[in-house]
């Protein structure tokens, strides 16, 4: 497999996308793996009588769908994720395809690392065009040679 972008491939500005659907086995899988069964991701009748009207995705979830493009972006190039902030502005329900976009900011070269730390903004939307998380992110990459 040939390694992912390297910190000299890239330019601030830069915006990469991608696109996922949420399933009913990602939400139970999610509660099991977090220890998290509060009823609004696992108990649908009592979810329903909630503000949603139905069950939601854990916000973990949404925010490691949107993190795990950094995994296949720079897939051997990656040195370390050194920063994740996210605000989650709507639910995100068990169907639900989010469209994320990550953009460029800044770059800090770090010679001593052979490459610099990149400096993210992301956007996730679901498939009405909602946005359901905002988020920024630091990577420390290498240079690809």
């Amino acid at each position: 497999m040939l390694p992912g972008r390297g910190y000299n491939e890239l330019k601030v500005g830069d915006a990469y996308e991608s696109a996922m659907t949420l399933t009913e086995t990602h939400v139970v899988l999610g509660a099991g793996l977090f220890g998290d069964f509060n009823p609004l991701h696992v108990n649908e009748s009592w979810a329903k009588q909630g503000k949603f009207g139905t069950r939601i995705a854990h916000g973990y979830l949404t925010s490691n769908i949107m993190a795990a493009q950094f995994g296949m972006l720079f897939h051997g190039t990656a040195i370390a994720y050194m920063e994740h902030a996210i605000k989650f502005t709507a639910p995100v329900k068990p169907g639900d395809t989010l469209h994320v976009t990550w953009t460029v900011t800044a770059m800090d070269d770090k010679p001593k690392h052979d490459g610099g730390i990149v400096s993210f903004s992301g956007v996730s939307k679901n498939q009405d065009g909602t946005v359901v998380a905002e988020a920024t992110a630091k990577l420390l990459v290498r240079n690809n040679r």
